[in-house]
């Protein structure tokens, strides 16, 4: 296994149309089916960066900014924002492409974190993540302080120990 890996090498891209059975009585597709999409995209992101089983640990955060009408072509990006110990963030944007024009824009993003482990369920060590353009820094950068606020919020941390969070605790 190697030690470092950059956010490029767990890119994954799932693309699908949204038919009609997957759609609420306002023919725009279920949130839940788009968090289901979500899930595996970022579980294959997960599993590509440290080549492991990967379960998911939470869901961190879904905007839902846009409605995704029946008959639209979604694509999700995912890749893997920051390695920790045995977890990874994986943050994801979702695009709706034009039916006539095939413009894409961006309708949701999410964040995901995931644990790997071994065969029995326990978690294992990832391998570290080299982030290398601005968006992936600023998306690395960012994990950290995510982390230590939803586990501050767990009551799995307190609050004086929460390095990033400090400003917002005093």
């Amino acid at each position: 296994m190697e030690d470092i890996k950059t956010p490029s090498q767990s890119f994954t891209t799932v693309t699908d149309m949204v038919l009609p059975s997957e759609t609420n009585p306002l023919n725009n597709l279920f949130g839940g089916e788009l968090l289901a999409r979500m899930d595996r995209a970022a579980s294959i992101a997960a599993r590509r960066h440290c080549r492991r089983i990967v379960v998911t640990a939470s869901v961190n955060h879904v905007a839902f900014n846009r409605m995704v009408p029946l008959g639209s072509v979604v694509t999700i990006e995912a890749q893997v924002s920051r390695a920790f110990t045995s977890s990874m963030e994986v943050y994801m944007d979702v695009w709706v492409e034009d039916r006539e024009s095939g413009n894409r824009t961006k309708a949701n993003e999410a964040i995901y974190s995931f644990v790997a482990v071994d065969d029995t369920g326990r978690p294992v060590k990832v391998p570290e993540l080299h982030p290398e353009t601005e968006d992936e820094k600023k998306r690395y950068d960012g994990a950290l302080r995510r982390k230590q606020l939803s586990l501050v919020l767990a009551g799995k941390m307190k609050a004086k120990d929460a390095t990033e969070l400090k400003a917002l605790f005093e």
